[in-house]
């Protein structure tokens, strides 16, 4: 039998799957190994600059722990947020390089993408506007330091109840809060339509003493006064007292109480603190003179207080 020296050399080649093979094994030891290299650098990446972040935080929390501060500084809380928005920031920039360098593996010119990306863009612009919002707003919160960790905040939010509690997390889309239940609340930052700031710089303790009709009202504001000069000395809250407690006398009048207010400058955040211990001091004081104090709620708060749903639930705010 005669074989024909076309036909060896054919049945000696290599057969189609075992093409196949070997060019995704090629692909696979080539491009395919720069994209998994890639990918891998890029996680390592994101990883290593959450870890700069978390540890900023960490020697943040431990500087201030250990220094003789009793609220850690605007600056501080300001860097703090800026640090984790540029971390993100960073993060993002970092997977858009990763992705761009993907396509330009597999051979995508990036030119060729003007019109898919044009359209998918215009989609975007229609459904996702509410995040690039979201995202303007926040850029705004941190450059304008409008607030930052550990401050307590009240977010009037659009269409829903005002959200209290203390700063958690501030990124470029959300703000996170931790109310006095323990309970976390995220607020995306462009529903948020006006920002209180209750621990900015400095806050106001505002008591409001009701008082008989009948009572001395000139007794009334000397006690106060005295109370309020004792009070600055105390060295338990000297430390957190801008300015001594003082009278402003009275500023309403009912049919069957007069109320006088009392009001005092205190560190960020810790009006709630001194505004009970200093009514304690005022009750007590007043019942020596045989002035007795009617059941009513009242207020340490940042400003002047509102209705009586706000201060009780300002007073509530203080366990933070």
């Amino acid at each position: 039998m005669i074989v024909q020296p076309g036909a060896a050399l054919l049945a000696a080649g290599p057969s189609p799957t075992e093409i196949l093979i070997g060019r995704v094994y090629v692909w696979l030891a080539t491009s395919g190994l720069e994209i998994v290299i890639w990918i891998l650098g890029a996680v390592l990446l994101a990883r290593v600059i959450r870890w700069f972040a978390g540890k900023y935080a960490t020697r943040v929390e431990s500087r201030f722990s250990t220094s003789d501060l009793i609220v850690q500084t605007e600056d501080a809380k300001h860097r703090r947020a800026l640090v984790d928005v540029v971390a993100w920031t960073l993060i993002v920039v970092i997977a858009i390089i990763v992705i761009i360098h993907i396509l330009g593996v597999f051979g995508i010119p990036l030119s060729g993408l003007t019109g898919p990306t044009a359209v998918i863009g215009a989609a975007l612009g229609f459904g996702a506007q509410r995040i690039v919002q979201d995202i303007l707003a926040g850029f705004f919160v941190v450059a304008e330091k409008q607030y930052g960790y550990g401050d307590v905040v009240n977010l009037t939010v659009t269409g829903n109840a005002p959200a209290e509690g203390t700063v958690e997390d501030v990124t470029l889309r959300v703000t996170k809060l931790r109310t006095t239940e323990g309970e976390v609340i995220t607020v995306p930052n462009g529903q948020i339509i006006k920002a209180t700031n209750l621990s900015k710089d400095w806050a106001r303790a505002v008591v409001d003493v009701p008082v008989p009709a009948e009572a001395d009202i000139g007794l009334v504001n000397d006690t106060l006064d005295r109370v309020g000069s004792e009070f600055y000395e105390l060295p338990r809250w000297h430390d957190l007292l801008l300015d001594a407690p003082s009278s402003l006398g009275v500023i309403s009048l009912e049919l069957d109480s007069i109320t006088v207010r009392m009001v005092t400058r205190t560190l960020p955040g810790k009006q709630f603190e001194v505004g009970r211990a200093l009514r304690i001091h005022i009750i007590r004081a007043l019942a020596r003179e045989g002035i007795n104090v009617p059941a009513r709620d009242v207020q340490a708060s940042s400003g002047p207080p509102a209705t009586l749903a706000d201060q009780v639930a300002r007073d509530r705010g203080g366990d933070e």
